[in-house]
């Protein structure tokens, strides 16, 4: 595990566990940018459910894995999306139109690029899942 980009190791931890088959993964150490993330996977049916458990490193977060993630990961380097710029990068790492979210971060929190398109706001993107 490499301490440069927690939510890196968070989401191969995550793909990892789901090709295993397995049902629960532990994500260590827990951020709060992990904790936005893994809600929002949550609310687009990506996981079952988490939760937050304080430990002695600083806590860790118990993943319930569902099996609908065929591949996630970061996106590195954090490209800034304008809010008509989003169908370029779908194109770049995701599939198909209309299948996969990529994840990023907004003045109004950490949301989805079909949310940032309703609220017609750009932002940074953390991560792609499909």
């Amino acid at each position: 595990m490499s301490i440069m980009d927690p939510l890196a190791d968070a989401l191969t931890n995550i793909r990892n566990n789901e090709l295993q088959v397995n049902n629960n993964c532990v994500i260590s150490p827990a951020s709060k940018l992990i904790g936005e993330v893994l809600s929002t996977m949550q609310k687009e049916n990506y996981i079952n459910n988490f939760e937050y458990v304080e430990d002695n490193r600083g806590g860790k977060f118990l993943v319930s894995l569902d099996g609908n993630i065929n591949k996630c990961g970061v996106i590195k380097p954090r490209h800034a999306v304008k809010k008509d710029e989003f169908e370029k990068f779908e194109k770049r790492y995701l599939p198909a139109k209309n299948f996969g979210i990529l994840i990023l971060t907004t003045s109004e929190g950490i949301m989805t690029h079909n949310e940032a398109k309703e609220k017609e706001i750009g932002g940074r993107l953390l991560a792609y899942m499909y």
